[in-house]
């Protein structure tokens, strides 16, 4: 008994200690933050669920474009993945037709290529972006209301 007593008690501090093991947890669900109305026309939440550090060399960000807000034209240092989790969405790239992204879909845009990602007009759209840790996006035309409403008008027939 006394050695059960013994034992109990040496092993108490282990796993009170073990249950105390800070984790660092974000959640995708999060709403985040409105950003501001810099780079894209209409309406945007961002949430920056994970961050590059020394041994993570990507980022994660989930954004929210509510219908009818568009990002402006511009390209990543790094390819970049969009993965679409509500809602549907505008995507082009330069010299490539536009297309229209739902839900469950994947796509990856290679480095230094210049693409534009948006909601449609009657749909909110969710998704996140994964992309390395180094330069910052790099803005190179403003994305006007009225491609965008082509755009719209040319997948919509």
């Amino acid at each position: 008994m006394k050695n059960l007593i013994t034992t109990v008690l040496f092993m108490l501090p282990i796993c009170i200690f073990a249950q105390n093991t800070d984790y660092k947890v974000s959640s995708y669900k999060d709403e985040g933050f409105k950003a501001p109305n810099t780079h894209y026309i209409g309406e945007a939440w961002l949430n920056g669920v994970l961050q590059a550090d020394d041994e993570t060399d990507f980022n994660i960000t989930k954004a929210t474009f509510k219908a009818n807000s568009t990002l402006d034209w511009h390209k990543h240092s790094t390819s970049q993945v969009l993965i679409y989790v509500d809602g549907e969405g505008y995507y082009q790239e330069r010299g490539k037709d536009p297309v229209i992204l739902k839900a469950g879909d994947v796509i990856k845009c290679d480095k230094e290529t210049e693409h534009w990602h948006a909601s449609t007009k009657d749909s909110d759209v969710t998704y996140l972006a994964i992309y390395g840790g180094g330069q910052p996006t790099t803005w190179t035309e403003v994305l006007t209301q009225e491609y965008y409403d082509s755009v719209a008008d040319q997948l919509n027939d």
